[in-house]
């Protein structure tokens, strides 16, 4: 059962990508880049590792500017090949370092680790719009995509989907939400209604929105489930994780926007459910601990055991399901409209958040501020006329080779990217 794979081309579900090869799926040692190693993901991915390091070669590691932890990844796991931001973070790694790899630097170096020939499997891990390159590199090259990086599908899920039609590239979701609805969809073919994306609701579960004007940053980065990076979970306490979790599902599963609901679920046992067309539920139990959906993409299709303790049902388990309250959570409803105008506005809604994110990480606007910058910056990009070059939702005009096409895309998702940054901080006030 495991190496089963969610329907294809059907009217209701089709899934992002076809299976990875019958070589990959029996090749071990498997041959990986780690993208964003030293965030939350990434450190998780590497403990996987540990637990049975002769089933992994590390090829490759990357970071921002957290070169200390990079350092210590790199002289224990010894990859041939480094990434990181920028010159700066790679004068400060080269003394830390105990070997002599080759050090990468910027988009294009987080690209070229993706794509390394050796490499066959890719765990894109690296935080927000940062990740989408490493991303876009592996899905052009044919890799294994271990995604847990969501914005890349929120920027480009359309291209995304094209390059991974055009190289036979194969993703496995690692989002915990979308992990588990993976695997309730595994054999299924055409007969899923809704997609059950299920939601903590963060630290201000059952507050409400007018109560969170003087929320601070420490107050919202307490977490009750999850220990995750500060913007994850900032957006988590805004519902903007899950926004942005509606987009990622629309584009991996291949479904319509009205049939990606979401329910509150303060236990974060029930990491998401599918809805069948004969009223049959299925959902996906387990341990708050995302050590679970990385093993499960790493290993794919083997399931490898103590990788996390199961739950333990001896003292009883009470489960609730909430129905998401949009109206004191409003970045769900903006990120269906996004969704459902245009790519471009995918992007906008995206690097909005970020900029708000950020803004109040700093403690220069309020949190129920950061909803109200995304909807200001998202009616600027509609009132505004720009043209970036958009032919259609999701796609610009053709071009001759799926290479030359995936940059022309980008240099468009950029533009918009750069543009909407700017109007985030014009909606705040700050020039």
């Amino acid at each position: 059962m495991a190496n089963l794979w969610p329907g294809l081309f059907g009217p209701h579900l089709d899934y992002i990508s076809n299976p990875p090869s019958l070589a990959w799926q029996t090749e071990f040692p498997r041959k990986l880049v780690i993208l964003g190693s030293t965030g939350s993901i990434g450190q998780n991915a590497l403990k996987v590792i540990g637990l049975d390091p002769q089933s992994f070669k590390v090829l490759g590691l990357s970071c921002a500017t957290r070169v200390d932890l990079l350092a210590k990844q790199a002289n224990k796991w010894r990859p041939p090949y480094l990434a990181v931001l920028n010159d700066t973070a790679r004068n400060k790694l080269k003394p830390l370092l105990k070997y002599c790899p080759e050090i990468l630097v910027g988009p294009k170096g987080y690209a070229d680790l993706a794509s390394l020939d050796e490499a066959t499997t890719v765990v894109s891990a690296q935080s927000g719009a940062a990740g989408l390159y490493g991303t876009v590199a592996a899905a052009l090259y044919g890799k294994v995509l271990c995604l847990a990086n969501k914005e890349s599908l929120v920027l480009a899920g359309y291209l995304v989907r094209d390059l991974v039609g055009a190289s036979r590239a194969s993703i496995l979701p690692i989002d915990s939400e979308h992990n588990a609805l993976f695997q309730c969809l595994a054999g299924r073919n055409q007969d899923a209604e809704i997609l059950l994306l299920t939601a903590s609701g963060g630290p201000f579960v059952g507050k409400k929105w007018e109560d969170l004007q003087n929320v601070t940053p420490e107050a919202a980065l307490k977490h009750p489930n999850w220990r995750m990076g500060k913007k994850i979970t900032i957006d988590s306490a805004t519902m903007m994780n899950k926004g942005l979790e509606i987009i990622e599902a629309f584009h991996l599963f291949g479904v319509r926007i009205p049939q990606i609901e979401v329910l509150v679920h303060p236990q974060s046992v029930v990491h998401s459910m599918v809805r069948f067309s004969d009223g049959s539920i299925l959902g996906q139990f387990g341990v708050a601990d995302m050590k679970m959906p990385i093993a499960n993409c790493l290993y794919w299709p083997r399931i490898e055991q103590n990788v996390v303790q199961p739950l333990d049902f001896s003292q009883g388990l009470n489960l609730t399901f909430i129905p998401a309250d949009t109206l004191h959570f409003p970045a769900l409803d903006l990120a269906k409209q996004a969704l459902g105008t245009s790519s471009s506005s995918c992007v906008v809604l995206n690097a909005a958040n970020e900029v708000a994110v950020e803004l109040f990480l700093a403690k220069k606007c309020a949190f129920t501020d950061i909803p109200k910058i995304i909807a200001k910056t998202l009616e600027t990009y509609h009132k505004s006329h720009h043209d970036f070059g958009i032919d259609r939702i999701g796609h610009i005009v053709s071009y001759s080779s799926p290479k030359s096409y995936a940059e022309a895309n980008l240099e468009v998702i950029e533009n918009i990217d750069n543009q909407a940054r700017l109007w985030a901080r014009a909606a705040y006030g700050e020039n």
